[in-house]
């Protein structure tokens, strides 16, 4: 196992309406041309991944998790599945822990190079709750012949809402979780807030020491699964984020949309953070991303209504508005135009799952 070295990477890690098959496989070769390294598939929706964690994939299912491989080692991308035991913290029966060999020796058979265990969103009953956790990975790592391992973290954030949903963190829980994980497992961090606006160099640095390592940050732009941000459309360029994350964080995953095709706006301009550097800038990045992802007439249509879709959201826009901004995306042959006009139509319901939107 090594430590994982520092690149970006897409985990596809949100609730609600999942991607269709060939949409992912699309976006996978346009993270690896626009300079992604890292793809783990863990949509909420996948119930074999998390509610029904011990269970096998239909036939049907493990042909996806096979193109989804094939495709990731042709493309040039390291992938991973994130796999969410929940109820297994708890239950620590010999009979449970069988289950948990059988399902990680199961998942190998897919080859993923990227090992990734996720206790995110999940209610907590006891108090040992790093110990527990760090047992559970240390049979993965047994398990699994991945290159590279890493772990989310129950409270990923110091956002204060982990612990009104959750119930409170065990004391010490995030020193004790970097003490017992190995120093080559990536922890994943949120950052300030689960969906944080901005970035901080200082916060980052201040949870690597409790860590004992960079964290691994989980980027939860431009997701838009919770109950408030089902409502908005985040096509705009990544703001409030440095390229000094380089120097500061293990590597940096984002989180997309349910939308796929819109979803490649945001993730173009993070690309050109890290490449552009300290010449970023996000109001010149939006433009030339959105032009280079949807061609000129649909880019001049989504740079005037931006505003309306990122921040003002279904809410600000009335019936005979949505008619109307349907009509005219209508007229564009796009992937893009047409999850946006089944957005407007209210085609991306909140899923109440997510508990911390």
């Amino acid at each position: 196992m090594q430590t994982l070295p520092f690149a970006t990477g897409l985990v596809e890690g949100f609730y609600g309406r999942q991607w269709g098959d060939a949409d992912r496989l699309d976006c996978l070769d346009f993270i690896a041309a626009m300079g992604f390294r890292y793809y783990i598939y863990a949509p909420k929706g996948d119930a074999w991944l998390r509610r029904r964690w011990s269970e096998r994939w239909s036939s049907a299912d493990e042909a996806r998790l096979r193109a989804i491989a094939a495709c990731s080692n042709r493309a040039g991308l390291l992938w991973g599945c994130g796999l969410s035991p929940l109820g297994l913290v708890e239950d620590g029966s010999a009979t449970a822990l069988a289950r948990w060999r059988d399902k990680l020796s199961y998942l190998e058979d897919f080859g993923p190079q990227l090992l990734c265990i996720l206790f995110d969103d999940m209610p907590r009953h006891i108090d040992a709750l790093a110990e527990r956790q760090a047992d559970l990975v240390a049979i993965a790592l047994e398990t699994s012949r991945a290159r590279h391992a890493l772990v989310c973290p129950s409270y990923y954030s110091t956002d204060p809402v982990l612990e009104r949903v959750f119930g409170k963190m065990p004391a010490g829980y995030w020193d004790d979780l970097g003490r017992l994980l190995p120093p080559e497992v990536g922890i994943f961090w949120t950052g300030e807030r689960v969906c944080a606006d901005a970035q901080s160099l200082h916060a980052l640095r201040s949870i690597a020491a409790r860590f004992g390592r960079a964290p691994v940050l989980w980027d939860n732009y431009p997701v838009n699964d919770g109950e408030k941000g089902a409502k908005f459309l985040r096509i705009d360029a990544f703001r409030g984020r440095s390229p000094e994350l380089a120097d500061v964080v293990g590597a940096h995953f984002v989180n997309p949309m349910n939308q796929c095709w819109l979803s490649r706006i945001p993730l173009r301009t993070l690309a050109m953070l890290y490449r552009r550097g300290a010449g970023y800038d996000p109001d010149a990045a939006f433009p030339d991303a959105v032009r280079a992802e949807c061609g000129a007439a649909l880019a001049q249509e989504l740079i005037r209504d931006l505003d309306l879709f990122q921040r003002g959201g279904l809410d600000a826009i009335d019936a005979a508005r949505r008619v109307e901004l349907a009509r005219c995306y209508a007229r564009h042959d796009s992937p893009g135009a047409r999850e946006l006009i089944g957005w407007l139509a209210g085609e991306y319901v909140f899923d109440p799952a997510c508990l911390t939107g």
